[in-house]
């Protein structure tokens, strides 16, 4: 399995239950494709360099997991689909 970086935004308005289900429906996302969660980090509330969606802050999140192309892709697909993430990244982590 190859190692992958992920890092992406919620609107700054959800409150830390909202927060922690979206975080926990990501680490769903991956277990059920045969990955594994590493370390997750909340950089909190930051400003954006521009708006996105008449958001000019969000909260950033960083996740670390392992898992297969197939993994990314389902994941991409149900993160472009969910409310409350406004923007996302998933690269591949050199080892």
């Amino acid at each position: 399995m190859r190692k992958y970086e992920m890092l992406y935004i919620v609107q700054p308005d959800l409150d830390e239950e909202q927060i922690n289900g979206l975080q926990e429906k990501v680490a769903a996302i991956i277990g059920e494709q045969g990955g594994q969660v590493g370390e997750v980090k909340q950089w909190g509330k930051r400003h954006l360099a521009y708006e996105i969606a008449d958001f000019s802050d969000g909260n950033y999140i960083e996740l670390h997991f392992e898992g297969t192309p197939q993994v990314v892709a389902e994941l991409d697909r149900v993160i472009k689909i969910t409310e409350g993430i406004l923007r996302h990244i998933i690269v591949r982590v050199d080892e």
